[in-house]
């Protein structure tokens, strides 16, 4: 094995020292925890009058109120579809504003044709990595689930998954796939006991434990060299000159 010398003699020219950080303990504690019950954003992806996947956000909904969490669900009704709109369209702010409002995220998607719907991907992609100095997505927790009308499958979650590594936010290692969903809700509408039942259960127990742990120090994991660089002014000024926009 080629055993590099310790510590390196020939330095880091390519670093800038003044936006160079060593991670800490310290940047770490808490100073004020948060009082507030953890809040989180529920998004599902159909709009059928009898829809499972609108079942199963509404039994994770439950399940994180029974823990003590501030649960938000978003009706995707009347969402324009992406760029079909403007940014201030009614249901794209509400949405933008519950994804501000909320510290982790919960994503149902059907799956159709091998993926997840359009309805969901439609909502996930009115959601701006940035908006001005806000990011509504970066650094909140995020649970993934889909429903399925046949055997088991894990299309739509490993998709879901991209998207939420996309997004910058801190996707729990746990997921639920609920095979032959027609089979496991009852007329009203809530999931029968069991096997794939005790694993939502297991979800949002988990999504509710990360998002404890990582809402109060989101700011700090998400804090990046290469976004301290570039808020520098001589940075945003090449940028500007760059695009056209320098100034005069």
């Amino acid at each position: 094995m080629d055993k590099p010398q310790h510590p390196f003699a020939d330095g880091m020219p390519n670093l800038s020292e003044g936006h160079f950080e060593v991670p800490t303990r310290t940047g770490l504690q808490v100073p004020t925890p948060f009082t507030h019950a953890p809040r989180f954003l529920i998004l599902y992806g159909s709009l059928r009058e009898r829809s499972f996947s609108r079942f199963l956000a509404y039994e994770a909904a439950r399940l994180l109120q029974a823990m003590g969490g501030e649960v938000r669900i978003y009706d995707a009704r009347g969402l324009p579809l992406p760029d079909d709109a403007s940014p201030d369209h009614p249901k794209v702010c509400e949405l933008r504003a519950l994804s501000i409002w909320s510290e982790g995220h919960v994503w149902v998607s059907p799956e159709r044709h091998g993926n997840m719907t359009g309805v969901i991907k439609s909502q996930i992609d009115w959601l701006p990595l940035s908006e001005g100095s806000v990011r509504p997505t970066q650094g909140r927790t995020l649970a993934v689930m889909q429903v399925s009308g046949g055997s088991q499958s894990f299309n739509a979650v490993n998709a879901l998954r991209i998207l939420g590594r996309w997004m910058r936010m801190i996707t729990i290692p746990n997921q639920s796939s609920v095979p032959m969903a027609y089979k496991e809700f009852d007329e009203a509408g809530r999931m029968k006991p069991g096997p794939l039942y005790d694993r939502v259960v297991d979800v949002c127990e988990e999504l509710f434990k990360f998002t404890l742990l990582t809402r109060e120090r989101a700011d700090y994991l998400v804090d990046r060299y290469s976004e301290r660089k570039e808020r520098e002014p001589e940075r945003l000024e090449a940028v500007a000159a760059d695009i056209g926009f320098a100034r005069r």
